[in-house]
């Protein structure tokens, strides 16, 4: 029930790894260079020089149809192969199977990965740290290939579509981003994975009526809330005997997750687990050989405990912060009431609270044990950006504000490894996207320039469409917004207001960003048409607020969302200039479920809804994201019934609109059956739009994006009028 965005993969780290992230740089590791692809050829620009050197020409390259169809790349230990990941195909989300081929400098010669494997099924090629082998997940099992000889052997043979080795099922990649699942050891010598039994969760049945004359069943096996998990369990392989050893992580499999697993050293892993509440976290080190486990860190929460990668991006491939040589590692954690960094000793018995303060971190940038700083994330002043900030290693002193403190808006750094520069780029609602390298002690490009800092005065005096504002109800809750009025605005006239909802812990609408305030969905322009276009963040919503701004939710979803968005709307009645008669609402998936609900539980206040892909019914949607914000519903089920919007579809008076596609894997179709129904019961009159065969973001076949706008804007423009009057 996630925002609706698109990800473009990029490979952004020079190891030995594949790493899948978004819209990084790929740095030499000297942090003096970044390498690029232009013109068909692979270069490394020297950024401290201004040199660029060719390391692949366009004329071995550009014309290659491997190369041509080229998602992503890394280099061997020796840099002296090129490992490419080409002609991918989709899982789910992000196209994370394809082909992979070495590319080897010296003989100008392509190898293939898995030549005989079935074309587009290897995932997450890894050459060793010795730079000999590469293994890879193809068909639910792993393989290791050796790269001199070619010699490829199966590291598992019980893999299916219900015995998944090295990657995951639907639920953990969607809801943990865990997709790679399988770590090289430092030493080369063994592979940790994971193994998912999905034997014993049940199949939701998706039908393919579009593809054929005949109906196509297509399974899925996705554990609804109220389910128990899959079992999930960690294996270590030594390369060597190819025996695999099972970790011994005490508990109930199909009562716990296990959504990171790292390697801490060359004989041991280091293993999160959580209970089926997620309320629970406790960290375990595991012996690679003998399988022995012991814990070593644990935590709980009231609510619901994060974990890091839902933090922070760069953790959902992977990773793990360790300082000292080993002996101590970085942890993320509320427990203070605000989302901090802890700096934990590997037997887990001493810590040191890293950034002090009331204020929540917004993601780690770099740990840099050379020079002594962690950066990070935070604006602890306004919830609506994001600044570098950064503290000591040791935990001494104060954590400082790294970005000026002219540059108001969201920014973004990637640091190089030495520390020393730093892709940076930088918006705010009027200056668009700026991107800059600079030095990152002063903050100036190569050039003594701010590109950044002239983009910020060009754009002083330009006066933006978007206005930020804090509206506070009736019940003392505070809550942020932007709002977007029409052109040649009156105050005298009244205007046609909608308001754009998520509202769900998973994402947040109200960021001082290019762009905000834009409705994609709209054929054409809402300030010209005369509309006032508004967002409200409510408690719940992932804002960096503190643990009771975030945690307030918990059980309440569909209540105090709804209940926060309604009574912010009245107060922004009383503004004036809002044409009550003239009220719509929209959002997707999970601002789809609070259009509804707000449609159902407030029909004098919401005229008109438009809800694209929304969860109906809490309890078909799956366990993990589902139980995490609302519990077991074996233990509050009321609390599931209440929150759903099937619950009050009676109350609807006014005009609703209704979308989803029939293929969607993630919010199923049957929410839409379900809502239906419920409507029909009551004799209430609705409009209704199925996508055959499209997925949850609804873009897929000729035409589609198109014909989902105009419908939108049409139903819009029909039900809620615009204009001044």
């Amino acid at each position: 029930m996630k925002k609706i965005f698109i990800a473009i993969l990029l490979l952004l780290t020079f190891n030995t790894q594949l790493v899948f992230s978004q819209g990084k740089t790929q740095w030499t590791p000297d942090g003096q260079g970044i390498f690029e692809i232009q013109k068909g050829a692979l270069v490394q620009n020297n950024l401290l020089k201004g040199s660029t050197d060719t390391i692949i020409s366009s004329g071995l390259l550009k014309n290659d149809p491997v190369f041509s169809k080229m998602s992503d790349f890394s280099w061997s230990p020796t840099t002296k192969q090129l490992l490419v990941f080409t002609n991918t195909a989709r899982v789910w989300r992000y196209n994370t199977k394809g082909d992979y081929w070495i590319f080897d400098l010296t003989s100008k010669k392509w190898h293939q990965l898995g030549k005989g494997r079935p074309a587009q099924t290897l995932m997450f090629a890894k050459i060793s740290p010795d730079g000999t082998k590469s293994a890879y997940v193809s068909q639910q099992n792993l393989y290791l290939e050796d790269l001199k000889t070619g010699i490829v052997k199966a590291l598992t043979t019980d893999g299916n579509r219900r015995m998944i080795n090295g990657t995951f099922d639907w639920v953990y990649e969607e809801e943990f981003s865990c997709r790679d699942g399988f770590r090289w050891s430092p030493d080369g010598k063994n592979i940790a994975f994971w193994q998912v039994n999905a034997a014993g969760t049940k199949d939701f049945m998706m039908i393919d009526n579009t593809s054929d004359i005949y109906s196509k069943p297509i399974p899925v096996e996705y554990p609804k809330v109220g389910e128990s998990p899959s079992a999930v369990r960690v294996g270590v392989i030594n390369i060597a005997t190819k025996k695999n050893t099972w970790m011994n992580i005490p508990g109930d499999q199909r009562q716990h997750y296990i959504p990171r697993m790292e390697w801490a050293g060359n004989n041991e892993i280091i293993v999160q687990q959580l209970n089926r509440k997620q309320n629970e976290s406790i960290l375990f080190l595991a012996n690679a050989k003998s399988g022995f486990a012991y814990s070593i860190y644990q935590e709980s929460d009231k609510a619901w405990i994060d974990i890091l990668p839902s933090i922070d991006n760069d953790y959902d491939y992977g990773g793990w912060d360790w300082l000292n040589k080993g002996q101590a590692f970085l942890w993320v954690s509320e427990k203070d009431g605000w989302r901090h960094i802890y700096m934990v000793s590997r037997n887990g018995k001493e810590e040191v609270l890293l950034t002090k303060g009331d204020y929540d971190i917004q993601g780690i940038a770099q740990v840099n044990e050379a020079t002594g700083w962690l950066y990070f994330f935070a604006s602890p002043g306004n919830a609506t950006q994001k600044y570098l900030y950064r503290a000591k290693l040791d935990g001494t002193g104060v954590s400082e504000r790294v970005t000026p403190a002219d540059q108001t808006g969201t920014h973004d750094y990637e640091i190089a490894p030495t520390g020393d520069l730093a892709f940076h780029t930088f918006s705010n609602h009027k200056t668009p996207r700026v991107s800059e390298v600079i030095d990152l002690k002063t903050q100036l490009d190569i050039n003594g320039k701010s590109k950044v800092s002239d983009a910020v005065k060009k754009t002083a005096g330009v006066v933006s469409p978007v206005e930020f504002f804090k509206i506070k109800t009736d019940e003392g809750v505070e809550m942020d917004g932007w709002m977007v009025k029409p052109e040649n605005f009156d105050p005298a006239k009244k205007y046609p207001v909608v308001f754009f909802v998520y509202s769900e812990p998973a994402g947040a609408n109200v960021i001082d960003r290019f762009g905000t305030g834009n409705n994609r969905l709209y054929a054409g322009n809402m300030r010209k048409d005369g509309y006032v276009y508004i967002t409200v963040d409510n408690r719940g919503t992932p804002a960096p607020k503190g643990r009771e701004w975030r945690k307030s939710i918990y059980r309440k979803i569909g209540i105090i969302n709804i209940d926060d968005q309604a009574k912010a709307a009245k107060e922004i009645f009383k503004w004036g200039f809002i044409d009550t008669s003239r009220v719509a609402v929209w959002g997707w998936s999970g601002g789809g479920s609070a259009t509804l609900n707000l449609m159902f539980r407030y029909p004098d206040i919401y005229k008109t809804g438009i809800s694209i892909a929304a969860v109906g019914y809490q309890l078909t949607y799956d366990n993990i994201y589902q139980e995490r914000y609302m519990g077991l519903p074996q233990e509050n089920r009321e609390d599931f019934i209440n929150g759903s919007p099937i619950t009050h579809a009676k109350n609807l008076k006014g005009n609703l609109l209704y979308i989803h596609g029939t293929g969607d894997d993630n919010v199923h179709y049957q929410n839409a059956e379900l809502l239906l129904n419920e409507l029909i019961k009551y004799n209430k009159i609705f409009q209704f739009m199925p996508y055959p065969n499209r997925s949850h973001g609804i873009y897929e076949g000729e035409g589609t994006s198109r014909h989902l706008s105009n419908l939108y804007t049409t139903y819009l423009k029909e039900h809620c009028k615009p204009g001044g009057f």
